[in-house]
């Protein structure tokens, strides 16, 4: 089988996208596949990480004078160029590979981009969370809480089938496999690991203005803090200074390779709404979540209305911490909100998506 995906990170859009689509991709070359991505060179690209896992990379060149399509989805100006001009960077590419799949993960790209390459692939898959555009596919993927097939009706053809909810989240195999580990501690919650992690970018220096407020919080004497970022992150300097400054101790940690690991051992994180949350959710994490942009709105509010999560609000909001951590204790709210959450998500979402893959195939 082989597997064409069109996805991009940028300092923008942050890693996201890439990351998910890694991961299925990941899961189809356990199963054989053969898998190709088509990646333009923005500002923030994980080009080199898609390579590192053995996938191969076809960069598509950057249009810096491109007109932004006025017409076009709400995140046209994402894309680096217009759709037409993406599907011709594209075009000579699939024509070559002739790939089973075309998978597509951008919210900039609509049912224009997927009608002029349609030609060149026997089936083509699209990953959103929006429901805000029309596609040209046969399958869609939307992971997010509350999401349903009938959100899609009138925005993809009647045959296409529709996954819905974090059933089918892209997570990693060892988030299911350290999911019984971590439940199982959290039997008796405890307040000692506390884990930061605003995604790979943090454009607005979210992790920065979580440390400064936690410098006002009353945290326990014996409290361990880690930071996740990404090395291309770029606030990551700035937030080293201000960890050395913690009155707790506190790692800057970079481009790590065992977040689940480090998710299974923390007793509370302090997290970014958006795909990361299923992982929590897998590994039944009490979270305060951060919106970093207006897409994680829904999603974050699906998960404080079901208990699995604490929603402080976007940025400006991130000054309640300190009140936020003191109601959580005394309500004594991390067990509940660890119980809640791990009935959201299995972490088998992957090998999930891929039976469909296989299976519409034919």
């Amino acid at each position: 089988m082989k597997i064409a995906f069109r996805a991009d990170a940028s300092l923008q859009m942050g890693s996201g996208h890439v990351m998910r689509c890694v991961t299925l991709a990941d899961a189809l070359k356990q199963k054989g596949a053969e898998c190709h991505f088509l990646c333009r060179e923005h500002p923030g690209h994980l080009l080199e990480l898609v390579r590192g896992k053995g996938h191969v990379v076809h960069v598509l060149p950057c249009e810096p004078e491109s007109p932004i399509d006025r017409n076009g989805p709400a995140h046209a100006a994402w894309l680096g160029a217009t759709q037409e001009q993406d599907a011709q960077a594209c075009l000579p590419i699939l024509q070559a590979l002739q790939p089973d799949w075309l998978i597509v993960d951008h919210y900039a790209l609509d049912i224009r981009w997927e009608e002029s390459l349609r030609p060149f692939c026997r089936r083509l898959m699209v990953i959103d969370d929006l429901a805000d555009r029309a596609h040209q596919c046969d399958l869609l993927l939307d992971q997010n809480l509350g999401r349903k097939p009938a959100d899609y009706a009138g925005l993809t053809p009647e045959a296409c089938t529709v996954l819905a909810g974090p059933q089918y989240g892209l997570l990693r195999p060892e988030f299911a496999a350290l999911r019984e580990y971590s439940l199982e501690r959290r039997k008796q919650p405890k307040l000692q690991n506390l884990l930061i992690t605003m995604g790979g970018v943090d454009q607005p220096n979210a992790t920065g203005k979580v440390l400064e407020a936690l410098k006002h919080s009353a945290l326990p004497d014996d409290i361990r803090i880690d930071v996740v970022m990404g090395a291309k992150a770029p606030w990551l300097e700035a937030v080293k200074g201000i960890a050395r400054d913690m009155p707790w101790p506190t790692d800057v940690l970079v481009n790590v390779a065992d977040m689940a690991q480090r998710m299974a051992d923390c007793d509370l994180a302090i997290g970014a709404a958006g795909g990361t949350s299923w992982e929590r959710c897998c590994l039944g994490v009490p979270t305060i979540m951060v919106v970093l942009a207006d897409n994680q709105w829904s999603g974050a509010q699906a998960l404080q209305e079901a208990q699995a999560a604490c929603l402080l609000g976007d940025t400006p909001e991130i000054s309640r911490l300190p009140a936020t951590l003191m109601r959580l204790e005394q309500r004594n709210e991390l067990e509940t909100m660890s119980v809640m959450s791990a009935r959201i998500t299995d972490g088998l979402g992957a090998s999930r998506v891929v039976d469909s893959l296989t299976e519409l195939l034919g």
